[in-house]
């Protein structure tokens, strides 16, 4: 476990910065937001000046990429905050670990929190998956197709060719955002796609209020091919979220090659394929 390489000593600071359950994903770049519980554990209010210690890490090392001044803050006795820092992450060619020292004080550190950092190019691992033909991209939001012009993925808009003129190996269906974009007979065209040896990703509108308990996603077999359902929350926020690109490259990977749904085994690692 990567804090385990950054001690932490509360014996003096007054504030806790709370740790994440899972450390938070960002692109590189500068006006990246992260956020961090901050609680009082004392009896009394706490005034204090915070800064911030960004660290990049590997398996061995950390490196101290500098400290920049946060913010002045008062937290009443017992009290848990939810506060936000905006960070610059430098410019890196594959997933790497970050570490964010919290500082109160004098060099007082009060807490770290782990960030998964991400280049912008994710999306270009769609290409090999669509293979010589173009991704097929029904995206009525056009939150997709702008993200694949700028990783140099070719894609067919779907809005303008039928679905049934589309002889490529893999499409994407959606995001949408209302039920006034779906024609009434997509779910029938999505099914034929499919019998004729397509994969395909369907990203679901986002659920009402209130809704019927289903899957985070789903395969359907269909004929030569396979339909995933995907609920929207996986592909939320595409231009902003890593996870959201990393969700779909391995929803396009499983419409490629559905497996079997298994009982899980927890006695080995959850890695990413």
């Amino acid at each position: 476990m990567l804090l385990a390489t950054f001690p932490i000593s509360l014996t003096h600071a007054q504030l806790q910065a709370l740790p994440d359950k899972d450390a938070q994903c960002v692109f590189v770049g500068e006006g990246r937001t992260i956020t961090v519980l901050l609680h009082n554990p004392s009896s009394s209010p706490v005034t204090a000046d915070l800064r911030t210690r960004l660290y990049q890490a590997s398996s061995a090392t950390a490196v101290s990429l500098g400290e920049t001044p946060w913010k002045k803050l008062t937290i009443l006795p017992g009290q848990t905050v939810l506060e936000s820092a905006t960070l610059a992450f430098p410019s890196i060619k594959a997933e790497t670990r970050f570490v964010i020292k919290w500082l109160e004080g004098k060099n007082e550190v009060i807490g770290t929190t782990e960030v998964m950092v991400y280049p912008p190019d994710l999306l270009k691992s769609l290409k090999p998956l669509a293979g010589e033909d173009p991704l097929g991209v029904l995206d009525p939001q056009n939150q997709l197709k702008p993200l694949l012009k700028a990783v140099a993925v070719e894609c067919q808009d779907l809005e303008d060719t039928a679905l049934e003129d589309y002889h490529g190996k893999l499409a994407i269906i959606g995001p949408f955002q209302s039920k006034a974009q779906l024609r009434e007979d997509l779910p029938n065209r999505i099914k034929a796609l499919a019998r004729r040896g397509v994969a395909v990703v369907w990203i679901q509108l986002p659920p009402e209020k209130r809704h019927a308990l289903k899957p985070s996603f789903y395969t359907v077999p269909e004929g030569k091919g396979a339909v995933v359902v995907v609920q929207s929350n996986l592909a939320a926020g595409l231009a902003e979220r890593p996870q959201a690109q990393l969700n779909l490259i391995d929803l396009c990977k499983l419409a490629l090659a559905p497996e079997p749904l298994g009982l899980p085994n927890p006695t080995l690692n959850d890695t990413r394929p």
